[in-house]
């Protein structure tokens, strides 16, 4: 299975000898928890990564499936890209490829598919976030009624596509995860992110965020959290 990263932003300079970039961080998830295997029936995970803000973008059928990153811009922010990723998206889809939106992928599938992203009346959300499956899906194998990821978000989608599918949801984020058709599988949250790395986010944001939200930030990460599950259901989703 052929996964085309599709990048929305970099991690910064400082911070990318400790964790990587991002696309590094996704192909470590789903690498870990990926396809190989022996035998016949074997199948293995490659990746290319395309920076969307430099206009990357491969023919739509080069890749089996393409991943959405997160990004420190807004899906309503007025760059140039935004509106070609989203051409971009309509034409895979239009050749059948699966589509998975992290954070900021998420929202902008909800924003340009027929929703609204937009700042959150909650404010930041970041930290470990817990989101209850409010909707079993075949795909969410092994089932569990609730996950945790890391976040760092302060928009939210307020109003999902019609025809969209919400799964999970929270008491700070009502569309933690939503599926459009067979075709398209979002979460708000970080599967990808590691404790270490969102500790150095909030630092870095510890003025911007404000006392108490730093606070609650940082004293949540001492919380359980599902990436390997939420990876496994990833690569269900493509599968199936």
């Amino acid at each position: 299975m052929h996964i085309g990263i599709l990048r929305t932003d970099s991690v910064l300079d400082e911070f990318q000898p400790a964790h990587g970039d991002y696309p590094a961080m996704f192909r470590r998830l789903l690498g870990e928890h990926g396809l190989v295997a022996e035998g016949p029936d074997a199948l293995a995970l490659e990746f290319s990564t395309y920076d969307a803000r430099l206009g990357e973008f491969p023919p739509p059928r080069t890749c089996d499936a393409y991943l959405i990153t997160g990004s420190r811009h807004s899906v309503y922010d007025e760059l140039p890209w935004i509106a070609e990723l989203v051409a971009f998206l309509r034409e895979a889809l239009a050749e059948g490829r699966k589509v998975i939106g992290i954070c900021f992928g998420h929202q902008l599938i909800a924003h340009f598919f027929g929703g609204e992203t937009r700042p959150a009346d909650v404010g930041w959300c970041v930290g470990v976030h817990r989101a209850e499956v409010i909707s079993e899906e075949p795909w969410m194998s092994p089932s569990q009624s609730s996950f945790g990821l890391l976040s760092s978000h302060r928009d939210q989608v307020v109003r999902l596509p019609a025809g969209a599918r919400p799964f999970a949801r929270s008491a700070a984020c009502p569309n933690a995860g939503f599926i459009l058709g067979d075709q398209i599988l979002t979460f708000q949250g970080h599967p990808e992110f590691t404790r270490d790395y969102a500790l150095d986010l909030l630092n870095m944001r510890q003025e911007l965020l404000g006392a108490n939200v730093f606070e609650q930030g940082v004293a949540s990460l001492r919380d359980e959290t599902d990436p390997q599950l939420v990876a496994r259901w990833i690569l269900n989703f493509l599968l199936s």
